[in-house]
């Protein structure tokens, strides 16, 4: 599969959970992220992902992207750019690009 099936195959929506903090403030829960994404790229990529690094802190604000860390086999690393849907926290991966663009 192309590099830009992939990105393709990869857009999708991951339904997560989100974590209350301080000051009324509501944050991505990155643990059930990284897991969501990594089930989910491993799937559509039809590649096993090794491991996702998602921020810890990320506000829940309708529209914003963050960035994840996407670890494939043989060292392989991909960058996940996910966009937050709406204040329930409904992401969708946007894109996915590689070292070797």
């Amino acid at each position: 599969m192309s590099f830009s099936g992939r990105v393709g195959a990869a857009c999708a929506l991951i339904v997560i959970a989100v974590v209350a903090v301080g000051c009324g403030e509501t944050v991505i829960d990155s643990t059930k992220t990284e897991e969501a994404l990594q089930a989910n790229l491993s799937r559509s990529l039809e590649e096993k992902v090794s491991s996702v690094e998602c921020p810890s802190s990320q506000k829940v604000e309708a529209g914003a992207t963050f960035t994840c860390k996407v670890n494939l086999p043989k060292g392989k690393e991909e960058t996940a750019t996910l966009k937050i849907l709406n204040k329930d926290a409904d992401v969708s991966v946007i894109k996915l690009s590689g070292s070797n663009e």
